[in-house]
């Protein structure tokens, strides 16, 4: 099933509202009952509104995040990555999809310094792209902003294990929950952002037993990312699960090698346009046509 049609004006890919009706936030939410998940939630990252024609057919959720700093902009890290960046993708993702729930992280400054900056933020956010979720990092400390948000109608996914914006205080990206005390911290915030009203949690770079058990001690979904196979739904970002980049972290599995197979094309084409075997009277227009 497609979610897009061909616009012979321009040749392009174009949105279509009929295939599909779009999830909804409560939709997901109920994916877990009685704290089980009969059939995981799959949600992978998009940044184009191109991607998102072709994900949304396979998707439950798309999700905006801010790895876009690294992946599309060439960024050392999320930190640089700002709200305008955030609404003009998240905005293309949205005219790009008709099933999946499009959510777009909040970015690093945009939301912890109070529950009314992070609600101006999401407000924003929400109202320029159209998504229907926000996604913030961190746990206890961002119970009280999660549920001011949800109060004010706000859906939010919660973020807790390695939290790239903490990248400076966590001292890198390895994996967290190897001492007690970490796990500890790890289960407790869990539970705090999923008691104040997220309805769902990505549990990123947590050890496979932490959250597994994080997954049973809160009722909304859990989302893994470099963490269990229990957990009631999986995300990767696109570009690492298509091989985009010679480097693969170990939590990813590599569905394509995209790299390589655009290079290829790029040196194939190179090759007949110095040969000038490129373009052909295929590709040439003449006599009027």
């Amino acid at each position: 099933m497609s979610t897009y049609t061909i616009d012979t004006a321009t040749s392009r890919a174009t949105p279509s509202p009929a295939p599909m009706k779009r999830l909804t936030v409560p939709a997901i939410r109920e994916r877990k009952k009685d704290g089980r998940t009969e059939q995981p939630i799959v949600m992978l990252t998009a940044y184009t509104m191109r991607m998102a024609q072709l994900l949304d057919p396979h998707c439950d959720m798309l999700l905006v995040g801010d790895s876009l700093g690294q992946v599309i902009y060439g960024l050392p890290s999320t930190i640089p990555v700002g709200l305008d960046m955030m609404c003009a993708h998240g905005a293309a993702v949205v005219r790009g999809s008709w099933h999946a729930v499009v959510a777009i992280d909040l970015p690093f400054g945009s939301y912890e310094e109070s529950p009314e900056a992070a609600f101006r933020s999401a407000s924003r956010v929400l109202k320029e792209t159209g998504a229907a979720a926000v996604k913030l990092e961190g746990g206890e400390a961002m119970a009280d902003t999660i549920a001011f948000l949800t109060a004010r109608g706000i859906p939010v996914i919660g973020h807790v294990g390695l939290t790239p914006q903490a990248v400076n205080a966590l001292g890198g990206y390895r994996a967290r929950g190897r001492d007690e005390a970490e796990a500890e911290k790890i289960l407790r915030d869990a539970r705090a952002v999923a008691d104040a009203g997220c309805f769902t949690l990505v549990l990123e770079g947590v050890m496979e037993e932490i959250a597994a058990e994080a997954t049973r001690a809160v009722a909304c979904p859990t989302i893994g990312i470099g963490a269990s196979a229990e957990c009631d739904g999986q995300v990767l970002v696109i570009d690492d699960m298509l091989g985009m980049f010679e480097r693969t972290p170990r939590f990813v599995k590599r569905y394509e090698d995209l790299a390589a197979r655009i290079a290829a094309a790029a040196s194939t084409y190179a090759d007949e346009v110095r040969s000038r075997a490129f373009p052909t009277a295929e590709q040439i227009y003449r006599g009027g046509k």
